[in-house]
């Protein structure tokens, strides 16, 4: 059976006339102020809550299909677009990019992070699960499904950079969306299912890719040493 999914709107919103030009910590902090859907969740709160008051229980019975996309080569969808001046964001199957206007649904870019070039012959299981984009400053990030960060130009969809998080033949993978605030983009990964592993957040220098910092969740061999201070003192605890 063959399945072609579509990004359907069906909405009519007033879209917020504020140009934004760049993300920032403060717009993130405030965004119940207007119209846009600025990060994963809408706010760093996460609450998918939006505020537009155009659509209520006089009018929601006239609510229809403004557009559609086929996205034939995709076989799921499960990231919330951002909505930022008039623009989705979304990340679909194999994580490819795309914007599109929210107005005409044209697709003004497309980025494919050639997630299937870049595993080979390692099993390909997931590929459909990404939560979401991020954006910061004049930037889009998204992860990969095989351990890749990367920065998009918001304009342009024009890669940035993009960095590798953990090894391609590690016993991880990432589905999650990644936080940015505060000059930082920071990434978590999951797959312990798949092999042993200790999972781990990183962040990275949301200009350069260049890596901040690293914390371990889970401990690792004693008998290896310890990262910090901390683990060391975490260590006393784990055969309680």
């Amino acid at each position: 059976m063959k399945y072609i999914f579509s990004l359907i709107i069906v909405f009519n919103w007033t879209i917020s006339g504020t140009v934004l030009a760049q993300i920032n910590d403060e717009d993130i902090a405030n965004v119940d102020q207007d119209g846009q859907w600025l990060a994963y969740g809408r706010g760093h709160d996460e609450t998918r809550y939006a505020p537009l008051t155009d659509i209520d229980d006089g009018n929601v019975q006239q609510l229809g299909v403004e557009w559609f996309i086929d996205l034939p080569n995709d076989v799921g969808l499960v990231s919330t677009p951002l909505v930022i001046d008039g623009i989705l964001y979304f990340i679909g199957t194999m994580n490819i990019v795309r914007a599109v206007d929210a107005v005409s649904g044209e697709i003004i870019w497309t980025y494919d992070p050639r997630v299937a070039e870049e595993v080979g012959n390692r099993k390909k299981v997931g590929f459909v699960h990404n939560r979401g984009l991020s954006f910061y400053g004049d930037k889009v990030f998204g992860a990969t499904w095989d351990g890749r960060l990367f920065a998009l130009d918001y304009k342009t969809g024009e890669e940035i950079w993009i960095t590798r998080t953990f090894s391609i033949d590690a016993p991880l993978y990432i589905t999650g969306t990644p936080k940015a605030f505060k000059g930082k983009v920071v990434i978590g990964n999951g797959g312990t299912e798949n092999g042993p592993a200790r999972g781990f957040i990183t962040a990275y220098e949301a200009e350069t890719g260049q890596e901040a910092w690293k914390f371990y969740i889970v401990p690792g061999d004693p008998a290896n040493g310890f990262e910090n201070s901390a683990m060391e003192m975490a260590a006393e605890t784990w055969n309680r």
